[in-house]
């Protein structure tokens, strides 16, 4: 739509190297490529959790922005703003951007999880639209956050076209990659423990990701590492370079996931457009899109299954070749960004084009092959 001008509210620094803002940024390129003039607010750090300080600063962003503006709203902190969107709803056109909702994320305070389940669901209720990025997502604003079906669409994350990752070679312990922040969410230390029982076997860990969003969990992996004995097998490398990162693709044999709950998983989509064989925790919406021909699947909270599962994919040499087989045979389906970005317009013209009415939350029971594909 040229011409169209939105404006982008993601709270911090837009250019961390994390799934959602990897996403936002991604978004914004492809709405500007696509002929809308994208204006970035950048709102305080601190969410989800704002201090006073950043939700006054937030008040001021939306109070000061022109009425009828189109606003996209990264969920991390839409979901915690529900005073500013009763205040601000009826002015602005307000589409959220739901990675997964606040209150799955792990390691939260307590009481902080039910503060944010109810907090989410008021600000979403004023939103004119809705952008979750996976079906599942998708569904559970609708079962338990009651946005109706007609105010939810899908934008599932694009993948770049990736080399073939070539692996270890012959005769060197396998590259058992990880990629994503050292956070409670991501449970490293789970993954540390399952694979301390297969140390008889020739692999290397490495996990690729910010050492600096949580000190807690960093601090229970360096623990974990440290009882497990495996300090000379577990590389924490850290947030990587883009040119670093390919690197590690390039030479990983297996991928893993101990995600206790991914809005979609990224990272995964990357693996397999790698062509890399992957065990991945099924937490969130993991299991609903990864090819099973690709991945081997465990149920969340359940260690000895991924220890199992990290077994069979170290030792089967033809089930990894059968793996990878079925990644490389995927990679064709995974979305693009140029998608990603078609599917957000279609539901941000949306936003413009109608007044939606007032309903009744959770009034609609929610239809995903409809809004998956936005027709």
């Amino acid at each position: 739509m040229s011409g169209a001008r939105l404006v982008f509210a993601v709270p911090g620094d837009p250019l961390q190297r994390t799934g959602g803002y990897i996403y936002d940024r991604r978004v914004a390129a492809e709405l500007g490529a696509r002929g809308w003039r994208v204006e970035a607010l950048r709102l305080p750090d601190g969410f989800p959790l704002p201090d006073g300080a950043a939700m006054v600063e937030t008040e001021r962003a939306f109070a000061g922005l022109e009425p009828g503006s189109l606003v996209l709203v990264d969920g991390l902190a839409w979901g915690a703003l529900p005073e500013v969107a009763e205040a601000h709803g009826a002015v602005l056109r307000i589409v959220a951007l739901v990675h997964h909702p606040l209150a799955l994320e792990a390691g939260l305070p307590p009481g902080a999880a039910g503060h944010l389940r109810s907090a989410e669901r008021r600000a979403l209720a004023v939103a004119r639209r809705v952008i979750a990025t996976s079906d599942t997502t998708a569904e559970t604003l609708a079962q338990d956050y009651g946005v109706p079906a007609k105010r939810l669409a899908v934008a599932p994350p694009g993948v770049d076209a990736m080399p073939e990752a070539k692996g270890s070679g012959p005769g060197r312990a396998l590259q058992i990659l990880a990629v994503g922040s050292v956070i409670p969410r991501k449970d490293f230390p789970g993954l540390v423990r399952a694979l301390a029982g297969l140390r008889r076997l020739p692999w290397k860990l490495t996990i690729a990701g910010s050492l600096e969003r949580s000190e807690a969990a960093v601090a229970d992996l360096f623990i974990t590492i440290a009882e497990t004995g495996l300090a000379d097998r577990v590389e924490l490398a850290g947030e990587l370079s883009p040119r670093a990162l390919a690197a590690a693709w390039r030479g990983a044999d297996l991928f893993v996931s101990a995600s206790s709950h991914e809005g979609y998983g990224m990272a995964l989509a990357e693996a397999v457009a790698s062509g890399l064989p992957v065990v991945a925790v099924d937490g969130g919406a993991v299991g609903s899109w990864l090819p099973d021909d690709a991945a081997i699947l465990v149920p969340p909270h359940r260690p000895q299954a991924l220890e199992r599962a990290l077994l069979a994919a170290l030792e089967d040499a033809p089930l990894r070749r059968r793996m990878r087989e079925g990644a490389l045979a995927a990679r064709a389906r995974l979305p693009s960004w140029k998608e990603t970005g078609r599917l957000v317009e279609l539901a941000l013209l949306r936003a413009l084009e109608d007044e939606l009415a007032e309903e009744p939350p959770g009034s609609e029971a929610w239809s995903a092959p409809r809004s998956a594909s936005g027709e």
